[in-house]
């Protein structure tokens, strides 16, 4: 039995000139309204609110009223569908979402673009606005597309501020100029603190005994820090509290001259101070405490 190619004829319905149809009443007076930009929905005789309207309620097929309402124009996206790669025909030449939009002031939803940029951007329950175009003829792409609201924004905060020292931590301060560390011996439990400060926060006494205390130290505890910062030797960089030889509570330091994974508790370290012509009133005058070499100290 022989088998023929089937016949293919192709046909194309075109209108040079446009198809023109008349709106009616209903949606002329919501394209009207687009192209003065504004968006309505109608009313039916329940009370819902039809965007875009139709001539009839598609639950009960009663028409609807004549009391039309102006809606949104911002509304919330009940679900998406993301386009990746857009066709010459739509509206946007980037990718985009087509999306299921119910305004403000709704009760049903539009279908129309929403310019999102990523797709992470939009989900149900985003907050949407309309793009107008600058030139509008009375239709739906009178709205270029719709784009989520601003909810989160960038801004570069840079503080800049002078603090004054008190008494106490000038006195503090002073003394790493000269390469020692103050502390206060309080007169009511004896405790050594340091930096030094002018009361006692155990027991509130006064403190006037000042005592140099040496640059030597123990780690009691230490993190390790992966982001840079410009006091660090290196990244990743230690910070550690660092409990001075005959002081009774520890102070924070920088760690260098070891490797970060090698600091351990209970290692003996020392300051590494600037060159004395360097140094001014402030902590950069100790670059960091470095290992000492000597056994671990054991922590109570």
């Amino acid at each position: 039995m022989e088998t023929s190619e089937p016949l293919v004829a192709r046909h194309v319905l075109e209108f040079p000139g446009g198809y023109t149809r008349s709106t009616g009443p209903v949606i002329g007076r919501f394209l009207t309204e687009l192209r003065a930009g504004r968006i309505v929905g109608v009313r039916t005789a329940e009370g819902r609110v039809l965007v875009p309207p139709l001539e009839y309620d598609p639950a009960t097929g009663d028409p609807v009223t004549d009391d039309y309402v102006e809606v949104g124009p911002a509304g919330t996206v009940t679900a998406s569908a993301w386009v990746q790669e857009p066709r010459p025909e739509h509206p946007l030449d980037r990718p985009f979402a087509w999306a299921l939009i119910r305004l403000d002031g709704a009760d049903t939803a539009l279908v129309h673009a929403v310019d999102a940029g990523d797709p992470k951007e939009l989900r149900p329950g985003t907050r949407v606005r309309p793009v107008w175009r600058e030139r509008r003829e009375g239709g739906i792409t009178d709205i270029a597309c719709f784009r989520p609201e601003v909810t989160m924004i960038v801004s570069p905060v840079r503080p800049e501020y002078r603090i004054q020292a008190g008494g106490a931590l000038r006195t503090f301060l002073e003394g790493v100029r000269r390469g020692v560390f103050l502390g206060g011996r309080c007169p009511g439990c004896a405790k050594v603190y340091v930096p030094f400060r002018a009361s006692c926060p155990e027991c509130g006494s006064r403190i006037a005994e000042q005592v140099e205390l040496p640059d030597t130290g123990t780690i009691t505890t230490f993190a390790i820090n992966n982001l840079p910062d410009p006091r660090a030797p290196e990244v990743p960089f230690v910070s550690a509290y660092i409990l001075l030889d005959g002081a009774d509570i520890p102070m924070i330091a920088l760690v260098g001259g070891v490797p970060a994974h090698e600091v351990r508790q209970g290692m003996r370290v020392r300051a590494e101070w600037v060159p004395e012509s360097e140094r001014t009133l402030s902590m950069a005058n100790v670059r960091w405490f470095t290992p000492t070499g000597e056994e671990d100290a054991e922590l109570s």
